[in-house]
């Protein structure tokens, strides 16, 4: 019996990952955290996995542990993590463990500032369709898949979603270096967690050592049209294979995008150039497990996105609602575009969050100029609560707009007020876009989209 704890259980991922390996036999998971909220709580509950008490508990830790798992939300300081180096035990971040149980696999790697979860998110669509069996990890949910995390005994391939950030609170590397794939992809560059990263150049430096860092005879897969993905394809170790990519051929008819592929125009449930590219990028990554174009190209069709990723929540005859996670500067700009081209005769009512630690600081808000220039009415929306949790200087709503730039914008620091101005904007012929990596204070989006739409 191989027994597993955890410490700070409630994690987006780390809940994922202890689901995946108590399902596995031989595997006894416990764990702890002092706080766990929904969706991880009633899904820990479901599979006996929530612990008893919130709290830290150092006698859970034991010398009958085979592994500790820790999360990000635990401190250096955690008695759970000190009783375990103690005790001498074997303390693995996520992405060691993951790594530790793929060592075996062919290892797909999806990196990059955006993109990262929707092209995840298709090259496993396309295997289970093919019936290509495949461990995962992926960071937000995606239909037909129970669980955002699998670690099976007979899979030989593993599809990760590599993240640039921290690896733990006692590891400083980002999770991406540790995966080592034999198939890397990296969809884009854009400045991001500077916090972490100070420097446009020491982000990009990190892009550069995850290629490095490839297994013998990689395959890198990459956006050519990022000069800065061109700059590390220009100069990789003799033994990459480099695969570029740009948008593919496409048509957009009557609301629907068509790719135009020899094997015919394929329609497509979701849209945007952005997306187009992530498509792309997934087709070259399954060829190179052998997986033929006309394989892809069949199945691709009925792809209808990852959750959160330019979801559709609501629609009317004339007017239709987007939630999307996009929070940086170049997401936010694909986003609008994409909903622009794909409803230019509708009008674009653009609202946005800032929420991360980037986007709330003074130093990086210039990086959003004109990002939401296509809207026609567009919002953007923060709560000074959250700047002074994250122990950043005071940002005010002029700083905002200015940052951001045009007349048509209006920064707001309560919810309700926003909600408010939401609720007096016209929806007859109408395209609704919520974008955040939060909640908006805790506003249901899907329940005022649907308000919105209907006119109730």
């Amino acid at each position: 019996m191989q027994r597993v704890h955890f410490i700070a259980i409630g994690g987006a991922a780390m809940h994922n990952l202890a689901i995946a390996i108590c399902k596995k036999n031989n595997f006894q998971v416990t764990g702890s955290d002092d706080e766990i909220f929904e969706p991880s709580y009633s899904r820990l509950k479901e599979h006996g996995l929530l612990p008893e008490q919130m709290g830290w508990f150092p006698d859970r830790i034991h010398k009958g542990l085979h592994a500790v798992i820790l999360g990000m939300h635990a401190t250096e300081d955690n008695p759970e993590l000190i009783r375990a180096k103690e005790l001498g035990l074997k303390i693995y971040s996520l992405p060691e463990y993951l790594f530790q149980q793929t060592r075996s696999k062919t290892r797909i790697v999806v990196g990059g500032s955006h993109g990262k979860t929707t092209t995840t998110a298709i090259i496993l669509f396309v295997q289970k369709q093919l019936r290509i069996d495949t461990d995962y990890m992926v960071g937000a949910q995606i239909d037909g898949f129970d669980n955002m995390v699998r670690l099976s005994y007979e899979s030989r391939i593993a599809v990760f979603e590599g993240d640039e950030y921290l690896t733990s609170p006692i590891d400083p590397r980002p999770k991406f270096h540790l995966y080592k794939p034999h198939i890397a992809v990296l969809t884009g560059i854009a400045w991001d967690h500077i916090n972490v990263f100070p420097t446009f150049e020491k982000y990009v430096e990190q892009f550069r050592k995850f290629v490095d860092l490839m297994e013998v005879q990689g395959r890198l897969v990459y956006f050519e049209d990022d000069k800065n993905l061109n700059e590390i394809a220009g100069n990789l170790r003799r033994d990459i294979v480099p695969f570029g990519y740009t948008t593919p051929k496409h048509e957009v008819r009557n609301g629907v995008t068509y790719l135009i592929t020899k094997y015919g125009d394929v329609p497509l449930k979701i849209f945007g150039q952005h997306n187009l590219q992530n498509i792309e990028a997934a087709r070259l990554a399954c060829k190179q497990i052998g997986v033929t174009d006309e394989h892809f190209y069949s199945v691709i069709s009925e792809f209808s996105g990852a959750a959160g990723r330019l979801q559709k929540v609501a629609e009317t005859a004339a007017s239709v609602a987007f939630v999307d996670f996009a929070h940086s500067p170049s997401k936010l700009r694909a986003t609008v575009k994409a909903v622009r081209q794909q409803f230019p005769d509708k009008k674009l009512i653009a609202c946005m969050e800032l929420h991360t630690f980037s986007s709330l600081t003074d130093e990086f808000l210039p990086q959003y100029a004109d990002s939401m220039a296509e809207a026609d009415v567009a919002f953007v929306y923060y709560n000074p609560e959250v700047v002074e949790q994250k122990r950043l200087a005071e940002i005010t709503p002029e700083q905002v707009k200015q940052a951001f730039g045009g007349d048509k914008l209006t920064v707001f620091t309560d919810a309700q007020a926003l909600q408010a101005a939401l609720r007096e904007q016209q929806y007859d012929n109408t395209a609704l876009l919520f974008m955040s990596s939060g909640n908006f204070s805790g506003i249901n989006l899907t329940e005022l989209a649907k308000e919105l739409l209907s006119g109730k």
